[in-house]
């Protein structure tokens, strides 16, 4: 077999560092979390971590990334998926009951953002841009369920999208002390401002 080459090496590396600190910093947080325990976690010299991440906060930030990227991969697949308006409601509702509140998730998002809020502007501005991010996809799925459904939303998408934006990191901060909470409130919600959109004037029913 022959030898993977630098390159591959480098690349396999720096996969299992990030594999390593997601691991590491969803279970004990952004402030417990060292390089040096992820150097020694993945099997590698602190050096080697040093190499392909020039700081912590970048590490964590690549691992957030990594999360949130597949969290609103997992929405959209929800939103977009086949079936009737509630299965596709349903399917999200799903979602929120999985990760809504994830203790790990939750809590390394919010110790970090306050971590980043102190110590950074242009780390601030990273983190903020991961919320707009969000806002982002969600306006985009408001708009084609919107769309789907022949309707006009009750309100401007970004404005919507920011709002249920708010609510679900408010159920989850919560949820993530009182497991017990319900996170039905994000797609009661959604449901409900679907209920009072309204179609277009000369459009009827779909």
């Amino acid at each position: 077999m022959a030898r993977p080459t630098r390159a591959e090496s480098q690349a396999r590396t720096r996969a299992l560092l990030i594999e390593t600190a997601r691991r590491l910093f969803l279970r004990d947080g952004y402030h417990a979390t060292t390089l040096e325990k992820v150097a020694e976690a993945a099997g590698y010299s602190k050096g080697a971590v040093y190499s392909n991440f020039g700081t912590k906060d970048e590490l964590c930030q690549t691992v957030i990334d990594l999360v949130r990227g597949e969290q609103v991969q997992a929405v959209m697949d929800a939103f977009l998926g086949e079936g009737t308006d509630e299965t596709r409601l349903a399917a999200f509702e799903a979602w929120a009951e999985r990760t809504i509140g994830d203790p790990g998730w939750t809590l390394l998002e919010a110790e970090f953002a306050i971590h980043a809020a102190r110590r950074d502007p242009a780390l601030r501005d990273r983190v903020a841009s991961g919320g707009r991010a969000w806002v982002g996809a969600l306006q985009l799925l408001l708009e084609k369920e919107a769309h789907r459904r022949g309707l006009a939303l009750p309100m401007p998408a970004p404005e919507m999208a920011g709002a249920l934006l708010s609510l679900g990191i408010g159920l989850g901060l919560r949820r993530a002390v009182d497991p017990a909470l319900s996170p039905e409130a994000l797609p009661d919600m959604i449901r409900l401002l679907l209920d009072v959109a309204t179609r277009p004037p000369g459009t009827g029913p779909s």
